[in-house]
């Protein structure tokens, strides 16, 4: 999610570092065990299986963001260096943007966490604000004391390049210790269910299995609380772009989110 729209090459070149996608990981992941066959979503079995949970959603980027840059330009501290506050976010070749495709499955997605029994919080109200920072949202999640905490993204990758994949938190030491297994837990989890649920491929592009870790987003390394960020797909791709823009996918792309959060907080 690190290509910008025209007009904002300055934004760009101080905002990239702070998007999702492009970055190398902090380290390779080992090869782990196929997506299990069952379904991963949720049913009406299950009740209320997310009582007492709490899930922190959170949108990437805002749709306000592009008409403020100096706003979202301002450098926030995030442990391992200093980023920009947030970023534009990618678009589809059509004008797809990534602000607001991230909206649309958290809004398709809160419904089914609450119908199980799940607070859901998000860390951004609608889709016409500036922000908030990387560093804000982490203190959503931190704040509401998330038992799960889920960036949804679109990934702004070179176009040949297709998939999806889950970004876990990388050790930092003295500030992430603490979430680091769990977050891995959940990262399988979504990983999993997404892959079972959407019938997407893992990234061609970057990671291995369809996971990465990074320690250099700040939304991951600021958080206390176990956190993923998911690249839905590459928006640059032809036939990822296809399906992202599709509101009965991004409706199944929500249910598959649903049932990896189900399965790590069951």
């Amino acid at each position: 999610m690190h290509a910008y729209r025209t007009g904002f090459v300055a934004l760009a070149a101080l905002a990239a570092l702070a998007a999702c996608g492009g970055a190398t990981p902090s380290a390779p992941e080992a090869a782990l065990p196929a997506s299990p066959s069952d379904s991963p979503e949720p049913t009406e079995q299950a009740g209320q299986a997310l009582a007492g949970k709490i899930v922190v959603i959170d949108p990437g980027h805002n749709g306000g963001n592009a008409a403020h840059p100096k706003e979202i330009n301002r450098q926030v501290d995030i442990i391992t260096g200093r980023k920009a506050c947030n970023t534009t976010g990618t678009e589809t070749d059509a004008g797809y943007p990534e602000h607001a495709f991230t909206w649309d499955v958290a809004r398709r997605l809160r419904p089914i966490l609450e119908k199980m029994g799940a607070k859901v919080v998000f860390t951004r109200p609608n889709d016409k604000g500036v922000g908030p920072c990387v560093t804000e949202r982490a203190a959503i999640g931190n704040e509401a004391r998330a038992d799960a905490v889920l960036s949804i993204h679109g990934d702004g990758a070179a176009p040949g390049g297709h998939g999806f994949h889950v970004i876990m938190p990388g050790p930092v030491e003295g500030h992430n210790d603490a979430i680091i297994k769990p977050s891995r837990r959940l990262g399988v989890a979504v990983r999993n269910a997404y892959h079972a649920g959407t019938g997407l491929p893992y990234s061609t592009y970057t990671g291995t299995d369809g996971l990465q870790t990074r320690t250099d987003l700040g939304g991951l390394n600021l958080s206390t609380r176990p956190a993923v960020f998911i690249e839905c797909g590459n928006m640059r791709n032809r036939g990822d772009a296809a399906k992202m823009s599709d509101p009965a996918f991004r409706e199944r792309m929500a249910k598959a989110l649903a049932g990896g959060l189900t399965k790590y907080l069951s």
